[in-house]
């Protein structure tokens, strides 16, 4: 009787997509995850005269219950909450403005006008820190004459030495040299708008900014999700260094901008007179690994599955 069994086939494994991988998951091993694990191990610890023993979440109860810690963590937090809900407020809305003007097609110019918005992005962090300081200050700054010169000089305060002012400030800096980001984002998304939906909306009547709102805006609507998720991340993680060139390690005046990225540089590494704890350090790393691990948890299980049922 014949062997009617068709040969199987195992498919070939291709090595070549381990061999191309590996690079970038070992860098991304050693200076990512690594470091992630290292420090939740650390915040289990604390110091004594033997070394370190191990505490459990010691660490954690000391960081939100202990007076001279939870008093700077939940400011820090606060300041961190305030300075994201100010991005999202104030800087997307303007880079979506920009970006659907920028899209226009009859604009002229738009090449120049997207090198000149992005352009601040690209400087250093420390150049615009110390050319701010230098423009608002109220010795030798250009601000106080020039607001003088329209004739508001009596508005002119020294707002970053103002602790009811500070925080704005320096967002405001923040958004102005970061609104390119977000700007070119919507920019590519609203470019990959389909060009018959826009015409079939012109057929129906629609035109100008009815077109964006109706249109364009839902279509760009998972854009919008992960510009916002990445404002979120972007404002926990990286804006100690804007703070720290402009404010100092002390955040001032009186901790008014410290956010958590200054206050882990104080504790692990220690700032003037406080001694540096590398062991609290590690928890408030951790603390804010957890801050942002849960943020991004709600988007994706909550806004990104709303955005792909709408979309569908």
């Amino acid at each position: 009787m014949a062997n009617t069994e068709r040969p199987t086939h195992r498919r070939p494994i291709r090595w070549y997509i381990l061999v191309f991988l590996a690079p970038a998951t070992l860098i991304y091993t050693i200076f990512a995850i690594y470091p992630i694990l290292e420090s939740l191990r650390l915040s289990l610890f604390q110091a004594n005269e033997n070394g370190a023993t191990f505490e459990g979440l010691a660490n954690y109860a000391r960081l939100i219950q202990e007076p001279y810690w939870a008093e700077q963590f939940w400011n820090a937090f606060k300041n961190n909450v305030l300075l994201f809900l100010m991005h999202m407020l104030i800087q997307n809305p303007i880079a979506l403005a920009l970006a659907a003007l920028l899209s226009v097609p009859t604009l002229k110019g738009a090449a120049v006008y997207r090198t000149i918005l992005f352009l601040p992005t690209l400087l250093s962090v420390v150049v615009v820190g110390f050319i701010w300081q230098l423009i608002l200050s109220p010795l030798w700054g250009v601000t106080p004459a020039f607001m003088n010169f329209l004739g508001v000089g009596s508005f002119f305060k020294p707002w970053l030495g103002l602790e009811s002012s500070a925080l704005v400030t320096v967002t405001l800096i923040s958004i102005w040299q970061y609104v390119g980001i977000p700007l070119m984002l919507f920019y590519a998304a609203l470019l990959n708008v389909p060009e018959e939906t826009i015409e079939a909306a012109r057929i129906d009547g629609l035109n100008g900014w009815w077109i964006f709102w109706k249109v364009k805006l839902p279509l760009i609507l998972p854009s919008l999700g992960l510009v916002g998720i990445l404002t979120y991340i972007g404002n926990f993680t990286a804006s100690f260094d804007l703070i720290y060139s402009i404010q100092g390690g002390l955040a001032g005046p009186d901790y008014s901008t410290d956010v958590m990225g200054t206050f882990l540089f104080r504790t692990f590494f220690g700032f003037q007179a406080q001694l540096g704890d590398v062991y609290m350090g590690a928890t408030v790393a951790s603390a804010l690994f957890f801050i942002i691990l849960i943020g991004v948890a709600l988007y994706l299980f909550g806004v990104q599955r709303r955005l792909q049922r709408y979309e569908s």
